[in-house]
């Protein structure tokens, strides 16, 4: 199926009530880049905090790519900071910071294989274990961009570890893809409703601001959202694809 009816599609799916799609147990958002988990799941993370359903969060990279040549911001800083603004969206959220797990892989070199990958898979399956987790959501396989693939498959193989658990895909990039793209079957799964949540994932959206601001400005070549990225994510609704294992 192309990307364009695809996506046109999963703007179709049935909205679902959080308990739903999630019958029983809490939920682990995987991020894989500090601000993945509020664009595509800071509804459901407010949602879930809100009715007491227990939640994990997994940011598996370090995020410093995004800003590679600043100065004022080396490695270790930026990291520091991407971290806090991580936290500081989760607490807007509901999200204490004791739910938070940073797994500190190397940003754009996030590996799908490998003793680094099988880290971050136990990393994943012990959160799930620890919230009693009836599903995981991890950003779609074919968003274009090699972090997001990666996590999506480090997903999938904590999916195998764990038995009877589900697994759903958030598109952040894959809104950006050529329509042509194929990208398999239609789309099976649900929309949350997020309305009265969007205070909030508006928060924690803009408490990324080295991603959503001019923050870190000694970087001509640094990355920040687009407004009509941010729109994207404003709306009233989110997007999970069910990920057959």
């Amino acid at each position: 199926m192309r990307a364009d009816a695809f996506l046109a599609a999963a703007e179709a799916l049935p909205m679902r009530d959080l308990r739903a799609i999630v019958p029983a147990g809490g939920i682990v958002v995987v991020a894989p880049h500090p601000d993945d988990e509020s664009l595509g799941c800071g509804g459901l993370i407010a949602e879930a905090c809100a009715r007491a359903v227990p939640v994990r969060l997994v940011v598996v990279s370090d995020g410093v790519g995004s800003h590679p040549n600043s100065a004022s911001h080396p490695p270790g800083r930026l990291r520091a900071l991407r971290e806090a603004e991580t936290l500081a969206a989760a607490d807007a959220l509901g999200l204490p910071a004791g739910s938070v797990t940073f797994l500190r892989l190397p940003d754009r070199f996030v590996p799908a294989s490998g003793p680094g990958a099988e880290a971050a898979v136990a990393c994943i399956a012990e959160a799930a274990r620890a919230c009693g987790a009836g599903a995981l959501f991890v950003t779609w396989a074919h968003d274009p961009h090699c972090d997001h693939a990666a996590s999506a498959a480090l997903a999938r193989q904590a999916q195998a570890l764990l038995g009877d658990v589900s697994l759903y895909a958030y598109p952040v990039w894959g809104w950006t893809l050529p329509p042509e793209t194929e990208v398999g079957a239609a789309p099976r799964g649900a929309r949350l409703g997020v309305a009265r949540h969007l205070p909030a994932k508006a928060a924690a959206i803009a408490a990324h601001r080295s991603q959503t601001t001019d923050l870190i400005a000694d970087d001509p070549a640094g990355f920040r959202l687009e407004p009509a990225m941010l729109a994207r994510f404003a709306r009233a609704h989110e997007i999970f694809l069910e990920v057959v294992p």
